[in-house]
């Protein structure tokens, strides 16, 4: 008997899906991602800390109104408790069986509402907890610990879970971030939303991220790209993003001459005909879960060049579907690039591979399918 055969004559499961707010960044889009592709066997609900950001709109789209649970500054505050017990009511009031959670501030509400609500939890640990200092990072392990089951998605934060925290395998899924390929390209043709800077057709190197957190390392793509200057090689970079560390950033690109080089194109909408723009791509973070950035620049055909942690190898495999290079290593990664510039052809087919495996592997009905099974499982044991 088929599974959706199976399900036939059953009730709905109830799942809430519960993140921070609806602020552009990869956990927001996998959440509307899993919001589309679940299947009708599902009664779908939404809750947040904060109704807020760009992406709200897409979610009234989907015909969903969040419902809110405000925090109130620091989670110490009374109002934190006051929260919890809300919660857990609105949770027993919509009978609902099974809440997913996606970022760390919405765990501290809903895995001791679920609790009390008598509600299977699950808990999504999407980074390395490389922003958390030592007492979060203990809370964040202990809530996590209490859920009934946690989904990563890589197999670097599930060493981390398993290794470093002591859940037991058994409780943890990775389930790898999906993209759905078919909307991505037909982003990469409706084309750019705004001008780009006059780079000469000199090749461009896009890197996306914030500029909240160093852990990104814009200045180590700044630095290379001033090492390839002194080597006599022309390279832009199209900087995607924004945030408190831009104004220093600049302030690096003009003081190593590569001010007119380095182009910070801040927030874009169009980041998938961006990256059909340039030439290569690049992530050179210190720390990653499984990027978002990376599998859209596989996605257009790019060469990715990737610092060696969290996630990243996962996706870029050294020397096939682009390069891989320590962390903190400007001059390594200045050398990835010249690679890749003296060798076309090598990136070109580099960029094929990525795209085949974001085909093959990292597909939006491959997550929401992984997802469907995990669910079932926690919440039925089907």
């Amino acid at each position: 008997m088929r599974r959706e055969d199976a399900r036939m004559g059953q009730e709905p499961l109830r799942l809430v899906q519960f993140t921070r707010s609806f602020h552009i960044g990869g956990t927001e889009v996998q959440v509307l991602e899993l919001l589309r592709g679940l299947p009708p066997s599902y009664r779908l609900q939404v809750s947040v800390l904060q109704s807020a950001g760009p992406l709200m709109g897409s979610l009234e789209q989907l015909g969903f109104v969040p419902e809110e649970f405000p925090l109130k500054g620091s989670l110490a505050h009374v109002n934190t408790l006051v929260q919890v017990g809300r919660l857990a009511r609105w949770l027993r009031h919509h009978k609902v069986e099974l809440i997913h959670v996606h970022d760390f501030y919405s765990t501290m509400l809903v895995v001791p509402a679920a609790k009390l609500a008598g509600a299977k939890v699950i808990v999504s640990r999407l980074d390395l907890s490389h922003w958390q200092g030592p007492a979060r990072r203990m809370l964040h392990a202990r809530l996590t610990g209490m859920a009934d089951h946690v989904v990563a998605n890589c197999d670097a934060i599930r060493r981390l879970l398993v290794e470093e925290e002591g859940l037991p395998a058994s409780r943890v899924s990775v389930i790898h971030n999906g993209l759905e390929l078919s909307r991505f390209d037909a982003r990469v043709r409706e084309g750019l939303q705004g001008p780009l800077p006059d780079t000469g057709g000199a090749p461009v190197v896009v890197h996306v991220a914030n500029m909240n957190h160093p852990v990104k390392r814009q200045e180590d793509l700044i630095t290379a790209l001033h090492l390839l200057r002194q080597s006599g090689r022309t390279l832009h970079a199209y900087l995607v993003g924004d945030g408190p560390r831009r104004p220093e950033l600049e302030r690096l690109a003009a003081g190593l001459g590569v001010a007119d080089r380095v182009h910070f194109l801040r927030h874009r909408a169009d980041v998938p005909a961006l990256y059909g723009k340039a030439t290569l791509g690049v992530l050179c973070s210190t720390a990653e879960g499984m990027s978002n950035a990376v599998m859209e620049g596989m996605a257009a055909g790019l060469p990715m060049v990737v610092t060696r942690v969290g996630g990243n190898p996962e996706l870029v495999a050294d020397g096939e579907r682009g390069l891989v290079v320590p962390p903190l290593r400007p001059q390594t990664l200045s050398e990835a690039f010249l690679r890749l510039l003296s060798d076309r052809e090598l990136g070109r087919r580099m960029g094929a591979e990525a795209r085949a495996f974001v085909e093959r592997e990292l597909s939006l009905e491959r997550m929401v399918r992984r997802h469907d099974v995990v669910y079932r499982r926690v919440a039925r044991g089907e």
